[in-house]
């Protein structure tokens, strides 16, 4: 008998698709016993359709006005008491950005050493055996833990999600938030107007790199992804120039995207940018370097500058468009 409890990574009640993937994950560990998912903040309770589609038995929700953001370090005090009360044997985190502080924080409050950023799990009678790539993915190692409760972050865009209806119960948490808990405070939450798919969870990316040139450049990227309905990501090297935020970046110490399209714009392909994108369905490269690695691994490839290319594609895009 496995007890599992998931947390929840969501915004206003939504979920995002990196919980339902961990949520699937939990499912599949705890089989007969019911899941527990905890869900802090605004909106918890209206998500209870979303998850009993992904067979959540028990859902906890804490909210407080201290936890605008609900995975902020404010949560902490409340989750370890949840801990404590439920006693499960498995936590999963999806290994989120804005989850990661707190999944450090919960593990180091408890003296748990957490295994984060798996991309495969097996479980023998509920003995969690891990795996994670290491050296930017050159190597795959295998982890498991002594430690009760196990701790486990789920890298995203790597599980499938799996729907399992379930008659979700819900139960509200009971606790106090005192002004020493209140580590973090949340003045404004900027992005809610932002036109553009979340990068985690779009269809389409339109990605740069140092073959574009320079910041301004980006622009002509932006151009096709609006024509695309596409998200905009960068490499490591253009967010180290400083010519894009980190929040975009992709790679080993960026995100791990699965679009179903991922246009690779001035990006030489270097293994660490590669461990990001490698579960895309359809890779195209347009590179100016005839021997850049990132052919090796695109099903399409344009060989050209960068500043051209898009630009033509656009106009053709929207032609194809004025014509359908």
């Amino acid at each position: 008998m496995t007890k599992v409890i998931v947390f929840i990574d969501h915004k206003r009640g939504v979920i995002k698709k990196a919980t339902a993937e961990s949520l699937s994950v939990g499912k599949n560990i705890a089989g007969q016993i019911p899941l527990v998912a905890v869900m802090f903040g605004a909106g918890a309770k209206d998500a209870v359709f979303c998850l009993s589609k992904y067979g959540v038995d028990r859902e906890i929700v804490f909210d407080n006005k201290h936890l605008k953001n609900p995975v902020s370090l404010n949560a902490v005090k409340p989750l370890i008491a949840i801990i404590k009360q439920e006693k499960p044997d498995i936590i999963l985190f999806p290994h989120t950005a804005a989850v990661k502080e707190l999944l450090a924080a919960v593990s180091a409050n408890l003296g748990i050493s957490p295994i984060v950023d798996c991309v495969a799990i097996e479980n023998t009678d509920g003995k969690l055996t891990c795996h994670r790539p290491v050296y930017a993915g050159k190597v795959v190692v295998s982890l498991t833990s002594n430690q009760k409760p196990t701790i486990v972050s789920i890298r995203p865009n790597i599980f499938p999600v799996i729907e399992r209806s379930a008659k979700t119960k819900i139960e509200e948490f009971a606790f106090q938030l005192n002004a020493t808990d209140i580590l973090t405070t949340i003045r404004e939450i900027s992005g809610d107007d932002k036109k553009r798919p979340d990068l985690m969870e779009a269809k389409i990316i339109i990605a740069g790199g140092r073959g574009v040139g320079c910041a301004e450049n980006f622009v002509v990227l932006e151009q096709l992804a609006d024509v695309l309905g596409a998200a905009v990501g960068a490499s490591r090297s253009v967010v180290d120039a400083e010519w894009q935020p980190q929040c975009i970046q992709i790679g080993q110490t960026g995100k791990t995207v699965a679009p179903e399209l991922y246009i690779a714009c001035g990006i030489s392909g270097a293994i660490q940018h590669l461990a990001g994108i490698y579960s895309s369905k359809t890779i195209v490269a347009i590179n100016s370097d005839p021997d850049a690695p990132i052919f090796k691994i695109a099903d399409y490839g344009i060989i050209g500058d960068v500043k051209e290319v898009v630009p033509a594609l656009i106009q053709e895009l929207k032609k194809a468009k004025q014509s359908s």
